[in-house]
């Protein structure tokens, strides 16, 4: 009996150390950032944050940063929205909601989606990063070349579908990893031309690409397509019909909408 009070008396307290710690990064990218009007200290921090991916020998860092892609994708992401956020011409109470919401939800991020390794978790954890991977590009893309874009594109879908596709026994997971990938590619050299924007909640200086709601659509599709042809051999019309439905009346339904309320500032995907 003591033994077990041993054993939970240190697991709660790596719980409340590894919660305490997690918060504590949130919240000190939020002051880094506030205090140097610049994403690359928030980014460094990112980076040493995540040293264990690198505390092994080096024949497994490669697979090590491969695992966390999406977890390194989500998290420069939030850096630079928050960025963005910070710099903008919001007012002070806009400034201090955006901030408080991208930042309560890195925070959800790491102690409550990240840790989880279900394959539903881990599908959401890869949407959450295609979503938030885009967002975060799309939103300063005009200070970038093409190629750039199209690279870092081609690495979200590389790295989420990666992440979904590890949690099947699929033998093409590299194969399926790189096809997605170039699709993704291919919609971010067309997003890097031809593109809409949303002012979220009223807030004109903050612009919020449609392209990272039209992807987060698509894998959302293809992802459900890919489980009913895994379980069944065959894409069931039964098993896409609602995301299908789901997906196009966000896609259609919800421009149209924040067009009447004038949020559209220009035409594109």
């Amino acid at each position: 009996m003591e033994l077990l009070k041993i054993v939970r008396r240190r697991s709660f307290q790596s719980e409340v150390v590894y919660t305490a710690l997690n918060i504590g990064l949130a919240v000190a990218v939020l002051l880094v950032i506030r205090a140097t009007e610049s994403p690359w200290p928030a980014i460094g921090l990112v980076f040493l944050s995540k040293w264990r991916v690198l505390a092994v020998r080096p024949r497994y860092w490669f697979v090590n940063i491969q695992a966390n892609l999406v977890d390194y994708i989500v998290s420069i992401s939030v850096v630079i929205l928050l960025y963005t956020s910070y710099l903008s011409l919001a007012s002070s109470s806009q400034k201090t909601f955006l901030l408080g919401f991208l930042t309560l939800a890195y925070i959800a991020w790491l102690l409550f989606l990240k840790p989880r390794s279900k394959r539903i978790y881990v599908a959401a954890q890869a949407g959450v990063a295609l979503f938030a991977g885009f967002a975060a590009l799309f939103t300063f893309t005009y200070a970038l070349p093409a190629s750039i874009v199209v690279i870092i594109t081609w690495l979200i879908g590389y790295a989420t579908a990666r992440h979904i596709l590890s949690t099947y026994d699929e033998t093409h997971i590299l194969f399926l990893s790189l096809l997605w990938g170039v699709v993704l590619a291919e919609i971010g050299w067309l997003a890097y031309h031809w593109t809409v924007a949303y002012t979220p909640l009223g807030i004109e200086s903050i612009m919020f690409p449609r392209v990272a709601l039209s992807v987060f659509c698509i894998g959302f599709i293809m992802h459900r397509a890919y489980d009913s042809y895994y379980h069944h051999q065959r894409i069931r019309g039964n098993d896409i019909l609602l995301p299908i439905i789901f997906t196009a009346s966000i896609i259609i339904i919800l421009p149209l909408l924040l067009d009447l309320l004038g949020a559209n500032v220009t035409v594109g995907i």
